[in-house]
């Protein structure tokens, strides 16, 4: 097969690798519009179930991502003055650069194109293409092209968020919350290398403007960040991304859904086809699953081999359902991810519910923030009956029983009035299949 990977990052680069050692004599390109070197964010964070998948699959990229991570065992979190400890959370945190680093040498070592600095906007400049991989992001230019058949939808949540570095080097998952005169404002602070930690900063649109951040220069902000964050930053400094006009970067979050995940020689990988709220961790480990299950549902495709994308007699109908095999297969393993990330952010947007807990039971329902149940009982209720359900094993399973089934019921209350708002407002419910 010639295929062609649109997007440099984590997805369209190990998919590349695996596509390569399946079969050698694919002709592969991975067109990236940035620079070498120049990538967005600062770490990322991973769990031990992927580092498994990648030694399964590719056992020297695998090895070398995992020699340049580091890793935590537990979870802290500061409030109101108050340090609580979680411990057994263990995690791992990876420069995203260095990250990309490891793949595209990789690539290139199995014979892959790697190509800096080549934007790939419209689907005709690659008319040799058996297959094109959209791994270009959540604004992707191929899938905007076809928008009227992938049929994207953008939920927005409703905090503000700004992506940070700092020099503070955390040793622990490190979560920290500050009430100001305007409201709650918290971070999200993990190490990625010997040197430097990510820190993501939330909160509501209302104190963002009322801490003055919405106007603020990027110095000006990360002054007035650095002073509300003294504690678990311990004087270090924030590191933030400058713009041109030296305004600070905040967004807010948009949860992705497509209708389609694939459209003739073209599919979408990654962040292409989903979002999940970056509170659970897992986006760069979903774009790497993505390659895993795309790679293994066009198993031995090529000319002359009867798989998708040959030449052969029938080769030109296999790719359709391989690609719908992937996109089945993806849907299916997304749902339980897509319904943690909704109740995490939608967690962190009721935050106040919760903070009026002492600060142990309040760590407790963060760890819990997945949960569908949670948001329906009291907190404190909702505790003390996590509490029960840990000792009791009929307790427990009347927990997750109740969970799963009290989430549909809601979700199937919103269906009706959902339906009838315009594409790009609907919510992003499990039917995206982020």
């Amino acid at each position: 097969m010639k295929v062609v990977c649109v997007g440099g990052g984590p997805a369209g680069l190990y998919f590349s690798i695996l596509m390569k050692r399946q079969d050698p004599s694919h002709d592969i390109t991975v067109h990236e519009r940035n620079p070498a070197g120049s990538t967005y964010g600062w770490g990322v964070t991973y769990w031990a179930g992927l580092i498994e998948k990648l030694h399964v699959h590719d056992t020297e990229s695998a090895r070398t991502i995992g020699e340049h991570s580091v890793r935590w065992s537990d979870g802290v979190a500061h409030v109101g003055g108050v340090r609580t400890v979680h411990h057994g959370d263990e995690g791992f945190g990876i420069s995203r650069r260095t990250l990309l680093d490891i793949l595209a040498e990789r690539a290139r070592a199995l014979g892959v194109r790697v190509e800096f600095e080549s934007e790939i906007t419209d689907l005709a400049q690659l008319p040799d293409a058996d297959l094109v991989v959209a791994g270009d992001g959540v604004n992707s230019a191929l899938r905007e092209q076809h928008a009227a058949h992938f049929g994207p939808a953008a939920a927005p949540g409703r905090n503000v968020y700004s992506w940070l570095g700092t020099t503070k080097v955390f040793d622990s998952f490190t979560f920290a919350f500050v009430d100001t005169p305007h409201g709650w404002i918290w971070c999200y602070g993990y190490g990625f290398d010997a040197d430097r930690s990510t820190f993501i900063v939330e909160c509501s649109p209302a104190t963002w403007a009322g801490l003055g951040l919405d106007r603020a220069t990027e110095a000006e902000g990360l002054a007035v960040l650095e002073a509300l964050f003294a504690e678990p930053l311990e004087g270090h400094r924030l590191i933030g991304r400058e713009h041109a006009d030296g305004t600070a970067q905040w967004l807010t979050f948009r949860t992705l859904t497509n209708r389609a995940w694939s459209h003739g020689r073209l599919v979408l990988l990654g962040d292409a086809a989903h979002t999940t709220h970056y509170s659970i961790g897992a986006g760069t480990t979903l774009a790497l699953e993505d390659a895993i299950a795309l790679a293994d549902a066009l198993r031995g495709s090529g000319p002359g081999s009867g798989g998708p994308g040959s030449s052969g007699p029938g080769g030109a109908a296999e790719l359709p359902s391989a690609l719908a095999r992937y996109e089945r297969e993806r849907r299916a393993a997304l749902l339980s991810v897509q319904s943690a990330a909704r109740y995490s952010a939608q967690w962190y947007e009721n935050l106040p519910r919760y903070l009026g807990l002492p600060p142990r039971q309040m760590f407790a329902l963060l760890g819990q923030r997945h949960s569908p149940l949670l948001p329906h009982l009291p907190p404190r209720l909702y505790y003390r009956l996590d509490q029960l359900a840990g000792r009791l094993g009929p307790l427990r399973t009347l927990k997750r029983w109740l969970g799963p089934r009290l989430a549909r019921t809601v979700h199937a209350r919103r269906a009706i009035p959902a339906s009838r708002q315009p594409m790009a407002e609907q919510p992003a419910e499990v039917s995206r299949a982020d």
